[in-house]
């Protein structure tokens, strides 16, 4: 199974990307967490991005908050599929970052999440994967079937409520 990547910019990105990693581990896909910023360590992440398909890696998250140009500078250095998450920060509550993060110029693109979307970072790197991964896409499967169940119950509960 093809492995993810995850770059964060800062440190302070980890609760966003503690979703994901957990998620994963729930899919039971291998990653890797890396602290790399577009801006202070760029030969890093720039090699980071270069080398991550012979290093087994199917997708990339990048996640970032206020400039929010990780996700850009991994893709301009991989044509591997990139998902930005921007990241809330005190400033402009993360709209900065997301717009830095989905206005890609043409010919590098990135999938986007939403604001500190670590979660469905993970579940689009999982459906990515699984488009050569028929376990992993059956695993993906009975998720959605038990997310679906959980709210047809709370239908229920609430109907009986009222």
């Amino acid at each position: 199974m093809k492995k993810v990547g995850i770059v964060m910019g800062s440190d302070s990105d980890l609760p966003i990307i503690q979703k994901a990693t957990d998620m994963l581990k729930t899919l039971e896909i291998p990653f890797e967490v890396h602290v790399y910023s577009a801006h202070r360590t760029p030969v890093e992440a720039r090699d980071f991005a270069l080398s991550a398909r012979e290093k087994g890696f199917g997708v990339i998250i990048a996640a970032a908050g206020m400039a929010a140009h990780l996700a850009g500078a991994i893709a301009a250095n991989t044509t591997l599929p990139v998902i930005g998450i921007p990241c809330k920060s005190s400033n402009l509550d993360g709209m900065d970052a997301l717009l830095s993060t989905v206005q890609m110029p043409s010919g590098i693109p990135v999938a986007t999440v939403a604001i500190n979307g670590g979660a469905n970072a993970a579940l689009l790197a999982a459906q990515i994967i699984a488009v050569e991964d028929k376990d992993l896409a059956a695993k993906l499967d009975s998720k959605r079937k038990t997310d679906a169940e959980a709210v047809l119950k709370k239908d229920a509960d609430i109907e009986s409520r009222l």
